[in-house]
């Protein structure tokens, strides 16, 4: 039992190599036990152990010392052991047992008399790869994917077993469903069943009735709010609440989230004399309208925006005006705030003195577009609380647009660092990646930037064969997939992918990367983290 080897990815995550899944068990067990200075989050793999770290710095240290850990074993007793109903009539139960030579009841008894050891998580909240005690269910996954497998479903595919905690695609053999509710955020801890946990499945001989597990909503904090509220009157194209994210739930399939661009949206936060986790709107496009309940104090940054303040009716003292980006302003109670796009850059961030003091969810305001946690999009009607202000905070000056500038040809530059599977590509496959410009795509969203062919361009091509197991990817990864089309992952990444990782856009890079919007014309330069100037800010996601 031993670390292969460390490879870096991108300039604050550290991908660990091991040579079993027994020694990804004892890394994820002993970094979860004594976690190492700067960690923010691991996520063990069937080979692999992925730890985010706060800066370049710690990820150089964690690299270092995790070579030099006695691994040991987990504890068999780590975790705890689950309990799990289910009903076995799942559509692929007789095509399991054929694969297998059982019968149907020996597929159940098989399944049901063994105890599973949930090895990792990652796919999507509340799942879990469980690991058997014996291979006698080793099954193939299907050839062809369900577009919709049903919540609480059970199925197998290779040596693991795992419980579907919500309706999603799948590929997996269907051998069952129960109503246990696996992912459920009113619980202290919302999954059912988490990475070292010991599951033993107990068949129900009674019908069961699916219940899925209800969805937050933005709710008021009572406890700490003004009273004063902003009402959306049209949320523009899309409206969400975002904060710095929630890290360290990686392992529950959870991705930190967060404003997609973390400069931005601190800027706005510091203009209006907030800390920079204070949670702000972000608006695609720059195009919104509210209105104050109360009078506040406002500043916009990020996407380019034309700001129209409306009065309230019989004010003779203020009229109309314009506001300029980047800069704090009065927003008086009853008065409309109107965004019209300005045609540079994606998203604007909005930023009210004292925060938006909606319920947080797992740590965080953020709404995580992939899971559905968090609140929910802003619709015309929503009210938002604006928190209480806490200790003397200064209302900033004007400063200058965070946004980023392309060169004469309008390309825009993206710093890159290797890896961690550069290796999938060669030295050719980075040489095209970097020599050639790419076009973002209309298909991009707060999940990631879709890469398409520029002029003259080709896509990048694999030196290896095979599949790669699925492994934890950062923000910033450029992932790769069959068709040779990078997709350059932004807040609301799967924390798990199974593609190769050909590099990832440096930390500093980031914020630029969000407000590209389609049609932007990108190149990459390789660089090393040293030149990169990383800096140990932790206001960025890892």
């Amino acid at each position: 039992m031993s670390v292969v080897a460390t490879r870096f990815a991108g300039t604050r995550s550290v991908l660990v190599e091991l040579s079993d899944l027994d020694s990804v068990l004892a890394l994820d067990a002993l970094l979860g036990a004594s976690p190492l200075p700067g960690q923010l989050d691991v996520l063990a793999a069937a080979s692999t152990v992925f730890i985010k770290a706060d800066s370049w710095a710690n990820a150089r240290k964690i690299a270092a010392t995790v070579r030099t850990l006695e691994l040991g074993a987990a504890p068999d007793n780590a975790g705890t052991e689950v309990q799990v109903p289910v009903h076995y009539d799942g559509e692929d139960l007789a095509e399991v047992a054929e694969l297998t030579g059982l019968s149907v009841e020996g597929v159940v008894n098989a399944h049901s008399q063994q105890l599973w050891r949930a090895a990792f998580g990652g796919f999507a909240p509340g799942f879990a790869y469980l690991l058997g005690e014996n291979q006698v269910l080793n099954v193939p996954r299907r050839s062809t994917p369900r577009k919709v497998v049903p919540s609480g479903a059970v199925a197998l595919a290779g040596d693991y077993s795992a419980v579907y905690p919500r309706r999603s695609p799948g590929g997996w053999q269907l051998i069952g469903h129960t109503d246990a509710v696996l992912w459920d955020l009113d619980r202290e801890n919302p999954a059912l069943i988490r990475p070292q946990d010991r599951v033993r499945f107990v068949p129900s001989r009674t019908s069961l009735r699916l219940a899925p597990a209800p969805r937050p909503a933005a709710v008021p904090r009572t406890a700490t709010a003004t009273g004063n509220m902003l009402e959306i009157l049209d949320p523009g194209l899309q409206s969400l609440v975002q904060d710095l994210g929630r890290p360290g739930y990686g392992e529950l399939g959870v991705s930190a989230a967060g404003a997609a661009d973390t400069a931005s949206a601190a800027q706005a936060n510091r203009l209006v004399g907030n800390r920079t986790t204070e949670a702000v709107i972000e608006n695609l496009l720059g195009a919104m309208s509210l209105r104050a309940h109360g009078d506040a104090v406002i500043a916009v940054s990020g996407a380019t925006a034309t700001l129209r303040v409306d009065p309230v009716d019989g004010d003779e003292f203020h009229g109309e005006r314009e506001i300029p980006m980047d800069t704090p302003f009065a927003l008086l109670d009853g008065e409309v705030l109107s965004l019209d796009p300005g045609g540079n850059g994606l998203r604007s961030y909005l930023a009210v003195r004292g925060g938006i003091d909606v319920a947080p969810v797992l740590g965080s305001r953020s709404t995580d577009s992939m899971s559905g946690i968090g609140p929910a999009p802003l619709t015309p009607g929503t009210r938002l609380p604006v928190g209480a202000i806490h200790g003397a905070h200064v209302v900033g000056n004007p400063e200058p647009s965070p946004l980023p500038v392309p060169d004469a040809q309008g390309i825009y530059t993206l710093r890159i660092s290797e890896g961690p599977r550069g290796d999938w590509f060669g030295e050719a496959g980075l040489a095209r990646l970097t020599g050639q410009a790419w076009t973002v795509s209309a298909d991009s969203n707060r999940v990631g930037v879709r890469l398409a062919l520029g002029r003259d361009a080709e896509p990048l091509q694999r030196i290896r064969e095979g599949e790669l197991a699925s492994e934890g990817v950062a923000v910033g990864a450029l992932q790769v997939p069959p068709s040779g089309l990078p997709v350059l992952f932004l807040a609301d990444h799967p924390v798990t992918g199974g593609y190769p990782v050909i590099a990832g856009v440096v930390a500093e890079d980031l914020p630029a990367a969000a407000q590209l919007p389609p049609g932007a014309r990108i190149r990459f330069e390789l660089v090393t983290p040293t030149q990169s100037g990383t800096s140990t800010d932790e206001g960025t996601h890892a």
